[in-house]
């Protein structure tokens, strides 16, 4: 099925215009915590950090994501307002990067004190992996900015069964929340959450049902890069899932992912110009 089909034409995140429909745009994932999941965490290096977003830009990311909290699988969220560590790391690296990089950031967060203080630093948009439970300032704190907000469906705080049926609840109940706090619908992506309290089972079909996502009109993002399901199927350790990560990205955009959220950017690029090619006939990336 052809993907590009979201009732929102476009997006402005930071200076840059996302025209959903017409490619699929890459996220650069830059996690700041030491025990990230995927054993990329960059710590307090501002340089390191600095250089990584630096490449990837050059690689083709469109955003890059900073976040400096852990959210691997089967570690507890802080609470809202334990913050100081998390603002310890973010905040002089999205001063920095807002300086030196020219694309838009966005901060992976669910505290709207982080979230404030990393919109002041210079993020553009807010990437809330709980879609408003943990913390609904968000959304009016989105609407107050105007900048667009990310709501990921997360189920850590139990498991369910029929996953597509609940899923779509979740992601519809976040938007009337989010647009009921004033955040106008252009600005509201939508993210089902690959992992994040979901079986094994349950995040393949995910991927393979993506599609039935596309009847909230909203853009919507993938992030299956070097996740769990990947592992489980090929047997492979996070830093040799680049293939499987691959695989759940042509076939998320072939059935609707606008945004791809990826550890590999190059690589990835590569994949969503040539699912673009096939999925959207297109065959240049501008």
């Amino acid at each position: 099925m052809e993907s590009g089909s979201s009732v929102i034409s476009a997006t402005r995140i930071g200076n840059t215009k996302f025209r959903w429909g017409e490619r699929t745009y890459v996220m650069g994932i830059c996690n700041l915590s030491p025990d990230s999941f995927s054993g990329d965490g960059l710590g307090s290096d501002i340089e390191a950090t600095l250089a990584q977003a630096q490449r990837m830009v050059e690689e083709g990311a469109d955003i890059i994501d900073i976040g400096g909290e852990s959210t691997r699988p089967g570690k507890e969220p802080l609470p809202v307002n334990d913050i100081d560590e998390e603002l310890r790391l973010v905040i002089p690296v999205i001063e920095r990067l807002a300086g030196e990089i020219p694309v838009p950031i966005s901060v992976d967060t669910y505290k709207h004190g982080v979230a404030s203080r990393a919109l002041e630093a210079g993020a553009a948009m807010i990437n809330d992996i709980w879609a408003l439970r943990q913390d609904p300032r968000l959304a009016q704190l989105a609407a107050e900015q105007s900048v667009p907000i990310i709501m990921m469906s997360n189920q850590r705080d139990g498991p369910v069964n029929d996953i597509m049926t609940v899923i779509t609840a979740d992601l519809k109940r976040a938007t009337k929340q989010a647009t009921e706090a004033g955040v106008p619908s252009h600005n509201i992506i939508l993210d089902p959450g690959i992992g994040f309290g979901k079986s094994h089972e349950q995040n393949l079909e995910i991927v393979r049902r993506l599609v039935e996502l596309k009847t909230l009109g909203q853009p919507i993002l993938l992030g299956s890069s070097r996740k769990t399901l990947i592992g489980l199927v090929l047997d492979l350790p996070t830093d040799q899932r680049l293939e499987g990560t691959a695989a759940t990205l042509a076939i998320g955009i072939a059935n609707g992912a606008d945004i791809v959220r990826v550890h590999d950017v190059k690589q990835m690029v590569r994949i969503c110009r040539m699912s673009d090619a096939i999925i959207r006939r297109r065959t240049s990336r501008d």
